[in-house]
């Protein structure tokens, strides 16, 4: 039988409903109902119980919802019940912030290399991770179990860095370089566009200030 297509606004809700019921597991709350969830999260009651409905609902009518019960088996549906391997592609500021970013090894992302194509970086540790030249990057891959691999490279190098790695292995790519990635439809991509996040904020800023206005005329 086909696994359900699940929706991405839903996919995209997960990671927050996992932060936050790791917040209330770590809290001691045991119990909650969709609509104490939902005070929290700023989500309709309603919108929370279709969510949790497609992966099978997790609650009981009139009990609500195990805290740590739903935390695991979000996580499980997350991929956090297992170990993943990355590496950083772009050893640049925002390439060092990411490994530097503790946070990340809580959830089993496990930074393990650093990659450029500037010598000058060669050897320089990243807490206590090397910067190696991207000639090593096949074998590096392959010994190391990497699925993951971050690019935080410039864009017009973004495309002809993927298909390398693709091309050694690398089941998944989060993208923070300017341009969307063309890859196999097997190869997971996550663009993240860092100015298109900060031009949305400058939207929401504008409209609100727009409505101050028009609600003072």
């Amino acid at each position: 039988m086909a696994e359900k297509e699940i929706s991405q606004a839903v996919i995209g809700r997960l990671p927050r409903y996992f932060r936050f019921l790791g917040e209330l597991k770590d809290e001691g709350v045991e119990r909650i109902s969709s609509q104490e969830l939902s005070g929290i999260m700023n989500v309709t009651a309603s919108q929370i119980r279709q969510d949790f409905n497609n992966f099978g609902g997790f609650g009981q009518q009139g009990y609500g919802y195990n805290v740590e019960y739903l935390y695991q088996e979000i996580g499980r549906i997350l991929g956090l019940d297992k170990t993943h391997h990355l590496i950083i592609v772009g050893a640049g500021n925002l390439g060092q912030a990411l490994a530097n970013y503790m946070n990340f090894e809580r959830r089993g992302f496990i930074f393990t290399g650093v990659f450029d194509n500037n010598p000058a970086l060669y050897g320089r540790k990243i807490r206590g991770i090397e910067v190696r030249p991207m000639e090593e990057v096949a074998d590096f891959v392959e010994q190391n179990n990497v699925d993951i691999a971050v690019l935080t490279i410039p864009k017009n190098s973004a495309e002809e860095v993927a298909e390398r790695l693709v091309s050694v292995g690398i089941k998944a790519i989060w993208n923070f370089a300017h341009v969307d990635l063309k890859v196999p439809k097997e190869v997971q991509v996550e663009n993240v566009h860092l100015s298109d996040s900060l031009m949305k904020l400058s939207y929401m800023l504008e409209r609100y200030e727009k409505e101050s206005r028009e609600t003072n005329e």
